[in-house]
């Protein structure tokens, strides 16, 4: 599916967009949401970790649920430190030369040396992700200081709602958090069981460079973001929030408003900064704001509750899950997450993905910024790794579950990105390599830096754009719109460009290969992780060059350039298998002797998955040296990490290994009381990942063949889910019941024959658009 024609930022800040394709992949009926789509606690949240999110996509906000101060934590996603700039060094393209001499000598220590003086970017680390600070919330009055009781906060995943309630002095307060798509602010509205109840202090907290105004029911932020690492701080940016009382009065007093005697009080927040994109800083968030708010004032918190919802449920109620319940939903959240680890709960399980699902509708829709690390949600100026864009696999594993899962219109956000980094690659490309095309290593920003930073053991990894061009391939494969093919392909043809120029000749083999590069973010024992050829780049690159050639073929155009870029793929070094019967991760089969064993990444095995290069049919030598290597490097990691080996071990057809993984994924090590996922720290992506490999789990495709149910542990014993969908624009509802297929249907939104697989069998399925084609256990295998 293609992004909506002529979408831009500013259609989204001006007043929100309709949701494109809901029709076409509609999901369940309307109050197909169940009671177990929520978090729910019994208790405040007292860490940021504990706090539940809310977003649009663009704004976000955590949720903490005080009873004397509520909190929102607040955030804008264009919201970064620094300004637009060049990190190229000007010195790379002349000692590049002699990294690659080094390399090919085996003095890869010195080499990784002169590429950490003369190659590495111009400042070393990019621009972090910002927090716009807090809007805080400090119950007042006489009623300021009772004590509470009958305490609930919940978010409702299914509405896209944040509701506290509590009771103190004889009085039920409630307060419910939103962030609506469609009007662009977020609206609390704070209600009281008693006629003149509410009395609030409402004040803004941040450590950006700022002044606070306070005027009639109307309090408003505006500020610059700071300067980083000799980068001036160029973005400005504007918050205000808007008072509606029922009943009683505001008071401005210096830089609060004071709310006294009042009914009801909703509050209208918008944020805004100048960005317009990375290279042009010319809005103007004070005027934005201020029509985001006059458009929303004019309707009732109700009308802006059930548009948001109802937009939000276009998304998230196209996929359904059912994996079992038990007592356990009877727990809060936090204490169930710590229950799971000694006893069997399915339906966490089922929460889990329901989440990663919510977490990406709010973290990107069309019109935004990618997810980032931290999705949208980060509480400090200076976060974990900036809260940036990590290519190696982050960012892409923030869109794992996007094609599958049916939220399609989730990836527009990543594909703007990879516009814009084909602009600013391209300018890296030539002055850092003398290459055509265009490249991106290892992080970027908002402003789309492309250089390789951090350092030459982390950051001169030159695959990270070409892994993202795949993402443009899945979303062509699995929507198989041609118009959208045919814009980016021009993207695929520049990332494939860059690497007919770049690639290296080894003079032993005759194999191309990537120079300088390293396996992310591994060492070597060679003393260094700088290398040539490491296996994730030359499996990133077969994968680059068959889909930028598939995509010629179907555009019909270019056949020249499509046979070159087949010919040069006939000649990437393959995958080797080591002593160990390891898939090797380098050239040399290094592995065993490598100094962190049990590394994180498992960057080797992108052939395995996200990739289909390694098969268990089709390339069973290699699958099984990638099972060896999973063995070899443990289960237990980061967040992340664990999720990724879940997937993995999904795709090895192993439900009962990829089980015992998620369950530790979800345990309190690794998953927050709010369900974030810990590295540790925070990190959205093994929130997507797992739900990935849960999908992994129920249902497979590959070309046209379908895989029913192939890594289905025995703790899913019976169950359902409907919606998922398989490349070539085909969804697919399944239940199972004994841990056995019962039935499947399968609904194509374009004619073509389908090869079903169920175990060992096999069944071939004609399907015609918008018909169902319904099969049981007993028609697939002839039971």
């Amino acid at each position: 599916m293609s992004p909506p024609a002529g979408l831009t930022r500013r259609a989204v800040m001006e007043g929100g967009v309709a949701v494109a394709g809901a029709a076409a992949l509609a999901g369940p009926a309307e109050g197909a949401g169940g009671r177990g789509d929520r978090l729910w606690y019994q208790q405040p949240a007292t860490a940021w970790t504990e706090a539940l999110p809310v977003g649009n996509g663009r704004l976000g906000a955590m949720v903490f649920g005080g009873t004397a101060q509520e909190r929102l934590q607040l955030n804008e996603d264009t919201f970064w430190a620094g300004g637009p700039y060049n990190p190229v060094n000007t010195d790379a393209r002349a000692a590049l030369p002699e990294v690659r001499r080094l390399i090919a000598a085996g003095r890869y220590a010195e080499a990784q040396t002169l590429a950490n003086e003369r190659v590495m970017a111009r400042p070393l680390k990019q621009m972090p992700y910002q927090t716009i600070g807090d809007l805080l919330i400090d119950r007042a009055g006489a009623h300021a200081s009772a004590a509470v009781s009958g305490y609930y906060r919940e978010l409702d995943l299914d509405a896209a709602i944040a509701t506290t309630r509590f009771t103190a002095d004889g009085i039920t307060f409630e307060r419910q958090v939103i962030a609506s798509p469609i009007d662009q602010v977020i609206a609390i509205r704070i209600t009281a069981s008693r006629h003149g109840a509410i009395d609030i202090d409402l004040s803004f907290r941040t450590s950006q460079a700022s002044r606070v105004v306070a005027t009639d029911r109307q309090l408003s932020l505006q500020g610059t973001g700071p300067d980083r690492l000799g980068i001036k701080g160029a973005l400005r940016f504007a918050v205000q929030l808007r008072v509606l009382p029922v009943g009683g009065r505001v008071i401005a007093a210096r830089d609060r408003l004071q709310v006294r005697g009042s009914d009801e009080v909703v509050l209208l927040l918008a944020m805004a900064t100048s960005f317009r994109r990375f290279d042009d800083l010319g809005g103007e968030p004070g005027s934005i704001v201020a029509g985001q708010l006059d458009r929303a004032s004019r309707r009732p918190f109700a009308d802006l509750s059930r548009d948001a919802t109802s937009a939000h449920r276009q998304l998230y109620r196209r996929v359904r899950l059912d994996l079992g319940t038990s007592d356990a939903t009877a727990l809060p959240t936090d204490r169930r997450i710590v229950a799971a680890q000694t006893r069997d709960d399915p339906g966490l399980a089922a929460l889990y993905f329901d989440f990663a699902r919510y977490l990406l509708i709010c973290s990107s829709r069309p019109g935004t910024q990618p997810a980032n690390l931290q999705g949208i949600w980060n509480d400090s100026p200076d976060p974990p790794w900036d809260s940036k864009y990590t290519i190696n696999i982050n960012t892409e594993m923030n869109y794992w579950p996007a094609e599958v899962a049916a939220l399609p219109e989730c990836v527009e956000p990543l594909v703007a990105m990879v516009r814009d980094l084909a602009v600013t690659g391209e300018r890296t490309a030539r002055e850092m390599y003398g290459a055509r095309g265009w490249v991106a290593h290892h992080n970027t920003d908002l402003w789309r830096a492309t250089a390789p930073i951090d350092g030459a053991q982390w950051g001169l990894w030159p695959t990270g754009g070409a892994w993202l061009c795949m993402h443009l391939w899945d979303h062509y494969d699995y929507g198989r719109d041609r118009a959208f093919l045919a814009s980016v392909y021009p993207l695929m043809k520049g990332a494939a460009t860059f690497f007919l120029d770049t690639l290296v000749t080894d003079p032993a083999t005759g194999r191309l290969m990537t120079s300088p590069s390293l396996s992310p973010e591994n060492a070597h024992p060679m003393g260094a992780s700088i290398c040539a050829g490491p296996a994730m780049d030359q499996q990133i690159l077969r994968d680059l060059f068959d889909r930028t050639a598939r995509a010629a073929a179907i555009l019909n155009t270019d056949a020249d350039f499509a046979a070159e870029v087949t010919a040069a793929r006939a000649r990437l070094a393959p995958d080797k298998i080591g002593a160990q019967g390891q898939l090797q991760e380098w050239q040399a089969d290094w592995d065993a002797g490598a100094p962190e064993p049990k590394h994180r990444h498992v960057s080797h095995l992108y052939g395995l998955f996200p990739s289909e290069q390694i098969d268990m049919d089709a390339t069973p030598a290699l699958a099984a040296a990638a099972r060896r290597s999973l063995e070899l490097r443990g289960d237990e990691s980061t967040g992340w990490a664990t999720a990724w080996r879940a997937a993995l071990w999904a795709r090895l057809r192993d439900g009962e290994h990829a089980h015992r993984i998620l369950r530790f994924l979800l345990g309190p090590g690794r998953t927050y009381p709010n369900m974030f996922d810990a590295h540790p720290p925070f990190q959205i992506d093994g929130n997507f990942g797992g739900a990935r490999a849960m999908a992994e789990m129920l249902l497979q495709s590959r070309g046209d063949d379908i895989l029913l149910l192939p890594a289905l542990p025995s703790a899913w014993p019976t169950g359902s889910v409907s919606g998922l969908r398989a490349r070539g624009r085909c969804r697919v509802d399944l239940n199972w019941r004994g841990g056995s297929l019962r039935e499947v249907v399968l609904t194509a939104d374009e004619p073509g024959e389908r090869v079903v697989r169920y175990g060992t069998t096999r069944q071939t399925v004609q399907l015609l658009p918008g018909t169902p084609v319904r099969l049981s256990a007993a028609e697939l295998t002839g039971a």
